[in-house]
């Protein structure tokens, strides 16, 4: 009896320790724990701040909402200005490192965060205009880091007074692509032939500004360029003139030697008859813009040749700064929606991918889905590059009740590099069910449910097992030695009672 209850100890010790291990391997291999940031909202409720140049001891601070959807805490979350050219931040750049900490953000949770710069010193140079500042948000136990953007306005320095003689502007660099204002620039006349001017005065003609029709000129698009002349000489008439206009070469490198800009008519030449003293005519030609090039503004170089009543000839130049646009293109996937039919109350997972097919970078791209019957929170994809492909992750709730697949829209809103709000929307279509009430356990029908391999009720069922044959064999090894005993006993006594007679 001593060994049975041994042996049924020893059984339920193994299983103890059995049912003990596996769950510890289960959390082992679940101990792997990722954060995952998501942004809700920049700037919320915040007005675009604004400095001037000089200023000193200035504040940045801009409210950030994160979400933290992973399954592990964010660790030191910190935000850091992407700086690539120092022209681009209107601060002086006077410390190593930039980075402001904003904590841990527990897993499952948003928390609203504020990021501070302070002691700022406003750059002399920058310009009235506004500046669009890169940031990234990112943790130390984190792989994906996020970019935000925001606006900042500025004000340049008064300028100073104005010279008797107003100076020439001068001529916009080419390759400038910082500024999207276009300008001119005025040369002095030469004499080219026809006589020597002496000591009297020399007719001007200048380039006062010019127009686009349409006022936005985009990559790809013809446009009329209306330019306006004047006559700066107050004496002198001028005649028989002559304009050309030509193009740089600019575009991609497959198609870098053609001009920026092509005459519709195929010549870059204009034709005026005269000019009073003193008086103003406007010339205009009909352009293309190449639909490679990228968004900035182009120089047109303008040649003119002019005489005055004396016949004397003469050579004078100019240079124009055209900005040129170019739109935003992009394209959705499929919208795929789990579960297609969705009751009232729950949730359905909204995911697609953007495609970013044009030239310019979308800047704080958010989503949002809307339509009646359906809630939800808006999505922020961030900047998507050129060629580069944003995903969107949403979740509806639905909220009543409709007939049949109802029409919902997704609608994108982003922004493009002067800060301009677009917005994009595409159709798609859900059902909502009937909102599902419990159902009544006592009705169910119980069936089997498909299951895997139960390991554990296995395992300490085969422990049972050997545990009782063990038991067995040692009760019946222990029932033959009694038995054996008995009979040498008996043996003995038969031996004992036959000595005795």
């Amino acid at each position: 009896m001593k060994l049975f209850k041994k042996s049924v100890g020893v059984v339920i010790s193994l299983a103890l320790a059995v049912i003990m291990i596996l769950p510890m391997g289960v959390q082992a291999a679940d101990e792997t724990l990722t954060p995952k940031m998501k942004v809700l909202s920049i700037g919320k409720e915040q007005s675009t701040p604004g400095y001037k140049a000089e200023d000193v001891e200035q504040l940045l601070e801009f409210n950030v909402e994160i979400e933290n959807q992973g399954n592990g805490d964010a660790k030191n979350v910190i935000v850091t200005p992407i700086i690539k050219n120092a022209l681009d931040w209107p601060f002086e750049i006077d410390k190593i490192n930039n980075a402001v900490p904003l904590g841990d953000i527990p897993a499952g949770q948003s928390v609203e965060k504020t990021a501070k710069w302070e002691g700022l010193k406003v750059r002399s140079d920058v310009e009235t205009k506004p500046y669009r500042l890169d940031f990234l948000i990112s943790c130390e136990n984190g792989d994906n880091p996020i970019e935000i953007s925001i606006y900042v306005k500025t004000t340049a320095k008064p300028a100073p007074e104005p010279a008797p003689e107003p100076e020439p502007s001068p001529q916009p660099d080419p390759g400038d692509g910082g500024s999207y204002d276009g300008g001119i620039s005025n040369n002095e006349p030469v004499v080219a032939g026809g006589g020597e001017s002496g000591n009297a005065s020399v007719p001007r003609v200048i380039v006062t500004g010019f127009s686009t029709d349409p006022g936005a000129v985009n990559a790809g698009g013809d446009f009329k360029l209306i330019v306006h002349l004047k006559n700066t000489s107050s004496k002198t008439a001028v005649s028989n003139m002559l304009f050309d206009l030509q193009a740089p070469s600019s575009g991609t490198e497959a198609a870098a030697e053609a001009p920026a800009f092509l005459p519709s008519s195929g010549s870059s030449s204009i034709y005026l008859d005269s000019i009073p003293a003193g008086g103003t005519r406007d010339i205009s030609i009909d352009l293309n813009a190449r639909a490679d090039l990228v968004q900035k503004p182009y120089s047109i170089a303008m040649s003119m040749r002019y005489e005055d009543n004396n016949a004397i000839q003469y050579e004078s130049s100019s240079s124009l700064a055209i900005p040129v646009k170019q739109s935003a293109r992009f394209e959705f996937s499929d919208l795929e929606i789990a579960p297609e039919a969705v009751a009232v109350g729950e949730e359905a997972n909204i995911t697609c991918s953007l495609y970013n097919t044009g030239r310019i970078k979308l800047y704080n791209v958010k989503v949002k889905f809307q339509g009646e019957g359906i809630d939800s929170k808006e999505v922020f994809l961030g900047n998507v590059d050129s060629g580069a492909t944003g995903s969107i992750d949403g979740i509806v709730t639905a909220t009543q009740e409709s007939a049949g697949d109802q029409k919902f829209k997704m609608v994108v809103t982003y922004e493009d590099e002067s800060g301009k709000v677009s917005n994009a929307e595409k159709e798609f279509t859900m059902q909502i069910t009937p909102e599902q009430l419990p159902m009544d356990m006592s009705q169910m029908t119980d069936v089997p449910a498909e299951k895997g391999l139960p390991v554990i009720p296995i395992i300490i069922g085969l422990i049972v097992v050997a545990a009782v044959v063990v038991t067995v064999f040692m009760i019946r090894r222990k029932k033959k030695r009694i038995e054996s005993v008995e009979e040498e006993d008996l043996l003995d006594e038969v031996d004992r009672f036959t000595e005795d007679e």
